[in-house]
Formats: C-alpha cells, structure tokens, sequence
C-alpha cells in the first residue's frame, strides 16, 4: 500500500509522486537502467543501443532469433561500441525527428563527435528472384539488413574506439573473425565450433579494423571535418564502401521513415512528439514480411527487480497487436491492419487450407508451438533469473483475444464499408469460439499462471466479439447471423451484471469475487456500458483510489490474485493509460490531464515505455519497449487532446455514444 505521505487524498486524487532520485536511476549493478537504451528497426531486425554507444541486444535475421548481441542479459554475451575513448556518458542523444536514426553527441577534453546510427532502408532490392521470406505486398522501401553507424568530429580532436564482440546463439556459441578485404577495411565473423551453424556477420569499414580473438577492433584519432563509417551486414546485400556510399543510405532510411510518419495525422499539440515517438516505435515492432507485430523488441528484462517474473515478448500475440492497431488507427495509420489480418489469415489456415483454432500468440513467422525454455548459463539483466526464451503462454485459455481482434477487424471493415470475402469465414470462426467458450473460465488477459476463473474482463471480452462480429455480418449482408449474434451478446451482458458485480456496485476480477483488476476499465472503454452507468463510475475511481500505488495503476493486487508467482511487480503502464480514458469518459477531464502529465514525464529521455514503471523509484521495469504501452499512450493522449477541444468549445461530453461500435478512445482518422 503506499506510504502515508504518498497517498491518495480523502477526495481519490493521487498525492504527489516521489521524486526520482540519482540513486534510483542509477544503472542496476553494472546493467545501464532499462530506459536508458534506444530502440531501432527496420521493420525486419530490431536492437538497442545504451547511451555509452554500445549495441547490446541484437537477434539477426529476425528479431526473435537467437542474440550475437546480449550483454543485456549478461555482460559477457556479445556487444558493439562506436565511440570516443575513454567516455562513456554522452553530451546528447535525440531521434532525427520523424525518424528512427539515433544521433549521439560526444564531448571530451579536445573536441566533439556525433555518432549517427540506423538500420538501413532503402527501395525495394529483390528486383531479380522473389524474396525468400516475405508473404505480404511488397512495398516500395524494405529492409537493408545493415547496421550502420556513421561518425563526424565536429570540432577538435577526438580519439575514437571501435569494439565489436559478437557471441552466437545466447553467448553458447564463440566467434571467431578473419579478413576477408584486401586490407584492414572488411572481416567477417562466424560460429568457432560451426560456421555453418549461425549467421555471418560482416562488418566493413573505412578505419583499419584489428582482429583480436573475439572482438574486432579499430581506434584512431579524429580531427575537425574527419568522417568514418562502420556497417555490419548479415546478407548478401552490399555494404558501402565509402563514407558518401554510407552517408546516402543513411539518408534514404531518414527519407523512408519520414514517408511514412507523414502519412498520419497528428495534433498540433505540445503532446505531439509522445504521439509520433510511439507510432514509430509501433511501426518498429511490426514484422515486414508477414505482418506480424510483436509485443516487444526483448526478453527476460525482469517486471521485479532480481525477480522471476521475466517472459519472452518477441512475438506476436493476437490481442497486443489488435490493440496496436487501435492505437495507428487514431492517428490515420491504417495499412498494417491488412498485413497484420493477412498474418492471421495464414495462421489460422492450415496447409491444405483448412481451418486451424486461434491462439493466444504466434512466432512472428506464424509459428504456432512456442516451447518455453530457459537459459541458465546467461546472469540475466541484473541478476533476475531465469532467462526465457519461448513463451509457455501460447497454448493458454485466454477468452479475450475474440473481442480485441473482432473489434479491430470492425474498425478496419467499417471505414471501408467492406467486409472481404477472404476474411469473412474467419470472422464467423471467432465468434463461434467465443460463444462455444464464452461459459468456461480462462486465465485473462494477464496469462496469469495460477488456476483458470471466470474473470469478469474476459467475459467482457466475449461480449465484444458478439457485439463486433454481429456488426461486422450486417456490413456483410448477414442479418440473420447478426440478430442471432446480438442476442447471444445480451445473454453474456446479463451473465456479467449477474455475477461480476459486487454489494458495492462495482465491478469485480472474478465473478463472485470482491477484488479489483485494472482490466475492468475495459468496461467502458469497449462500450459494453455506457460511461453514465453507476457502475461504471464506481469501478473507474474504485480503481483510480484503491488499485494504485503513488497515483500509478497495479494490474491487480499481487496478494489477492493467483497468479503461480511469487515475487512483486511494478504498476503496468497500460492499465494506467486506460485509467486517462476511461476518467476522461466519466467526464473527470482534470484529473485526466493531471495523471497524463505525471505519465508522460515518466516516459526514458528518447520517449520510450517499458511495460511497467516502479512506483517507488520512477524506474522502467520488463521489457522494451513495450506495443502495449505505446498504443494505450496514443489512445489516452488523443482521448484526452479532443476531449479537452470539445471541453473549451462548450460542446463536451463523453466520448461515449450510443452510435456506431468499436472503442470510443480513438478517433478516426481525417480523410
């Protein structure tokens, strides 16, 4: 519970949040804190960068491949520096705006460096056979499977380091280097036991490169005006072979992700670079040639401090991304919802084109078995074990991924007036698997781990996917089905307000319980009540007053919930962004704005969200960064921006409306 001094007042309102300390942004042991790294994409591979310039996490070819680079999760697992000697703390570091091409500057004793780095993209380069490995419609940029890192002395004289050290498979597999240029400018790594057994990486450049058993090697001192490049590569694709070669495909990734932030439609708002940050990190997380969108760009960053609660979130589940896609329709960035529903198309079909059940998450590939399991010779990121790899979560009972994928769908077909004909039997699958199980218990959208119950959010949930898919056969000319549908709706909705609602008039986690859980929020943020209700009102601030600690939200209470853990968690970001809109719904506009402002300011200094704050010490917790986190921000942000306009225009009223479906906390996109 928290302390006396932090406390909610006597009227609900969260008192003041700690400061946070140099002591409790400090890294953890000899781990950088977890929002200090940078994320970067090209929609195919993903890594993140510490501040001290060193790539410490990288899975190539894909983002759920085994790690070359894991010092994250244990210092001696592979990493890569570009950076002036002897420093480690930079001047600056910032996103060229638009973009996802970080910038670094450095400043020592005689001079100034900044460091540009990206994964490359550039036009579409499988010109002469198909690509191997993209099932979706090619585009007109894609992925260079490079990592470039670009360097400038901008005044002075600088002495710059070079130090890669890659480690195959999870640091089980050494590497071992050669020279494959004519000089010092290229050598290549491979696996020392197999070099057949991993990937080859590749890494050229215009300093002279010194290869010192696991770790190439260049150091030289820079001069005002002096430029270097240094590009890794894991494909046949050709790396630059000057510095204005590298400048120009680093120019080209700056234009692709520029094209496409372009595309959507943001607020002119002093909130509008928190919009932008976390659209781009959603487009970041998307897997290119399937569609799929993963939850996270990591794995086994702990939820506790030193604890056990450290999951595999390299994949995609069906309800972050549907939800992801909630978040880029706010801001008019509609067309990853007809890869992502391709990627589900093919999951759901098997080989000889029948149909398969869904489930709760897929390899990014469309892999449907994700066999959990740990890697016990890796520390973990500050000691947190065990490390995991494959999430166990993939053959769970989880009843709500039917409503976030059928309100999604939705959201899609009704701005198109359209439902096609290649998705509509897939639809009708989903609702039947919501109405066949609706009844049963499951294990809720949190995966808890412990034993199956009849949460109330689920149910929720299964109301959605009647609610949508009923909608969804009228647009299709069903109206057969979508009266049958809309009465089955009404049987669950009568089922909920029968048993998930306490003495109180609350909602509850469980039916027949009398505990809280943030995901009851969902109540009125999917409309199955309207925002007016009493007993809406009353779980909103129930949980606003009862289910925080320093004002952020819990997902529920550790003591009160089986959950098959021990150990403690943060608040889940999310769950707090939803309390923004739902307190925007029930007309609480300040006390919205006074919860986002406290949120935003948590945000790590490039505006990136784990998927959990500590609300003791300010400190990001669990994986990063987080599609869950980053949707429910855009959804809560815009919410709030036009709830705000209407406010000051005399015209405000809840978001909430007896028209139309889907979820009131996005709006559509301007056209």
């Amino acid at each position: 519970m928290p302390s006396p001094e932090h406390a909610p007042s006597a009227d609900g309102e969260p008192g003041t949040f700690p400061a946070v300390s140099p002591e409790n942004k400090s890294s953890q042991g000899n781990f950088p804190v977890i929002d200090d790294y940078a994320f970067l994409s090209d929609c195919e591979t993903t890594c993140l960068i510490a501040s001290n310039g060193s790539v410490e996490w990288m899975c190539v070819p894909r983002p759920d491949s085994p790690s070359v680079f894991g010092a994250i999760l244990d210092r001696s697992a592979g990493h890569f520096r570009l950076g002036p000697y002897g420093r480690t703390v930079p001047a600056a570091r910032r996103y060229l705006p638009g973009g996802m091409i970080l910038e670094t500057t450095w400043q020592t004793e005689a001079g100034w460096l900044i460091v540009r780095d990206a994964l490359v993209l550039g036009p579409w380069h499988s010109t002469e056979q198909r690509s191997r490995t993209h099932r979706r419609t090619p585009t007109d940029w894609d992925a260079g499977h490079m990592l470039l890192r670009t360097v400038k002395c901008v005044s002075g004289t600088v002495e710059l380091e070079l130090s890669c050290e890659p480690s195959f498979d999870y640091h089980r597999a050494s590497a071992t280097w050669e020279y494959t240029g004519k000089v010092y400018e290229e050598a290549s790594a491979v696996c020392a036991a197999d070099p057949t057994a991993g990937p080859t990486l590749v890494l050229t450049t215009d300093l002279r490169l010194g290869l010192e058993g696991r770790e190439a090697r260049a150091r030289t001192r820079m001069h005002e005006g002096d430029c270097a490049y240094v590009a890794l590569t894991w494909s046949e694709l050709p790396a630059p072979q000057t510095f204005a070669e590298a400048a120009e495909k680093m120019w080209t990734t700056v234009e692709c992700w520029r094209q496409w932030i372009t595309l959507g439609d943001f607020p002119d708002h002093p909130w509008r670079r928190y919009l932008q940050r976390s659209a781009l990190t959603l487009k970041g997380l998307t897997y290119a040639p399937t569609g799929a969108l993963m939850a996270a760009a990591t794995t086994s960053l702990p939820e506790s401090p030193g604890g056990e609660r450290n999951w595999d979130y390299r994949y995609s589940w069906v309800r972050d991304a549907s939800f992801a896609l909630w978040g880029l329709y706010t801001l008019g960035l509609d067309r990853e919802a007809d890869d992502f529903f391709a990627f589900l198309h093919d999951a759901t079909t098997g080989p000889d084109g029948e149909a398969v059940p869904l489930q709760v998450l897929y390899g990014i590939g469309g892999e449907r078995e994700l066999t959990e399991r740990t890697l016990d010779h890796l520390s973990g990121y500050g000691n947190a074990r065990p490390v995991r790899i494959g999430n166990g979560a993939y053959n769970q009972e989880q009843h709500d991924i039917w409503g976030t994928m059928l309100d999604a769908v939705y959201l899609h077909v009704k701005s198109r007036q359209h439902v096609p004909e290649t998705l509509w039997p897939m639809l009708e699958r989903q609702v039947g698997a919501a109405i066949d199980h609706w009844r049963e218990p499951d294990r809720s959208l949190w995966e808890v781990r412990g034993e199956p119950q009849h949460f109330t959010s689920s149910k929720v949930m299964c109301w959605v996917a009647l609610d949508r898919g009923a909608r969804i056969a009228e647009l299709h000319g069903q109206a057969h089905i979508a009266a049958e549908w809309h009465r089955i709706a009404e049987e669950i909705r009568a089922d909920v307000l029968a048993h998930g609602v306490d003495d109180r008039g609350r909602f509850t986690q469980v039916y027949g319980g009398t505990t809280l859980d943030a995901s009851l929020l969902l109540v009125v943020l999917t409309r199955f009540l309207p925002s007016d209700d009493r007993r809406v009102r009353a779980t909103v601030l129930g949980i606003a007053e009862e289910l925080t600690e320093n004002g952020l939200v819990l997902r529920y209470r550790n003591e009160t919930t089986d959950d098959g853990q021990v150990s403690p968690e943060g608040s889940f970001t999310i769950c707090s962004f939803w309390l923004v809109s739902a307190l925007v719904e029930i007309g609480e506009i300040g006390r919205a704005r006074r919860l986002c402002e406290r949120l935003l300011t948590h945000a790590s200094p490039l505006k990136l969200y784990a998927e959990e704050i500590d609300p003791s010490t300010g400190r990001h917790l669990g994986n990063f960064p987080q599609a869950f986190t980053h949707l429910a921000l855009i959804n809560a942000v815009t919410h709030l921006i036009r709830a705000e306009g209407s406010q000051e225009a005399g015209t405000f009223r809840p978001a909430h409306s007896k028209t139309g479906g889907g979820t009131p906390w996005r709006s559509r996109p301007r056209r």
